[in-house]
């Protein structure tokens, strides 16, 4: 995360400097940015949650409605010493979950009618413990603030872009600076948004490989993820409240057929690889 924001703020700076504005400024151009990325990063911080649950169409659950699920899901919670999170359901039969939420006290755990109806306890056990372990991990969050860099950073390469082809004029009676910044601000501006959604794929990655070890720790069973996981990834259903926007919150990457291989192609994930994750679990074994 240091290191994103170090190259957030790196680009912002080269884009100043490429149209031209002194040190001071260009010092000063960055810090403004900041100071706007801090306020999109409030909003998100307080209104993510509300808004995935509104684009995923899910429902509340209380325990009244499926006392079975609730149960499941508070004692894991008294396991793992977290206050019970809100439960919702969204009505799709193909099977996965997620979780959201900006702390563990204002935690969502969501899961499709598919996964409650094609899982079986243990199994459905290890997708909870996942999830929670989100939360608890704060992964949340921390997606949220990466989301956030990576638009701003996308926003800032498009701005650049489009002043570059439409204010060239100005730029060319005005411009005191070096062609040299220039052109290293137009290489970023055609770069950067590719980097970083790469940084933000690798964090979302590796969050998969600490949430499933985590959920082991509190189950004690790491054969029931292993199952759950091997059963989700092998049902073709695609899962129509899904999109890309949301697609990296899930405990399987819910738009199938999108589950590129080979190095190159495994950089574009939003999740890590089954077989590795599943290699990873079979070793905690014992």
């Amino acid at each position: 995360m240091f290191g994103f924001t170090v190259f957030a703020v790196g680009i912002v700076y080269v884009f100043a400097l490429g149209f031209g504005y002194p040190l001071p400024d260009a010092l000063g151009f960055t810090g403004m940015a900041l100071i706007f990325a801090g306020i999109m990063n409030i909003v998100s911080y307080f209104y993510s949650d509300k808004m995935v649950l509104a684009i995923s169409g899910a429902k509340p659950v209380s325990l009244a409605s499926n006392r079975e699920l609730y149960h499941l899901v508070e004692n894991l919670c008294i396991a793992a010493g977290l206050p019970l999170p809100k439960i919702y359901i969204i009505e799709d039969t193909a099977p996965n979950a997620f979780a959201t939420g900006r702390n563990p006290q204002h935690g969502v755990i969501c899961f499709t009618t598919g996964i409650l109806s094609k899982l079986n306890k243990q199994e459905l056990e290890g997708v909870i413990a996942h999830e929670l372990s989100h939360i608890q991990n704060r992964d949340i969050l921390l997606s949220s603030v990466v989301a956030i860099l990576v638009g701003f950073i996308a926003l800032l390469a498009d701005w650049f872009l489009r002043m570059t082809w439409f204010g060239n004029r100005d730029r060319e009676e005005n411009n005191n600076g070096s062609p040299i910044f220039f052109a290293l601000a137009l290489v970023a501006a055609i770069l950067a948004p590719l980097v970083a959604t790469l940084i933000q794929l690798a964090i979302s990655r590796r969050r998969e490989y600490l949430a499933d070890a985590s959920g082991v720790v509190l189950t004690r069973n790491p054969q029931g993820l292993a199952s759950a996981l091997t059963k989700i990834s092998g049902d073709r259903e695609p899962l129509e409240a899904a999109n890309r926007a949301t697609a990296h919150l899930y405990i399987i990457n819910p738009l199938k057929g999108s589950g590129a291989v080979g190095w190159f192609a495994g950089l574009f994930n939003t999740h890590p690889p089954l077989s590795e994750r599943i290699k990873a679990l079979n070793a905690m074994k014992g």
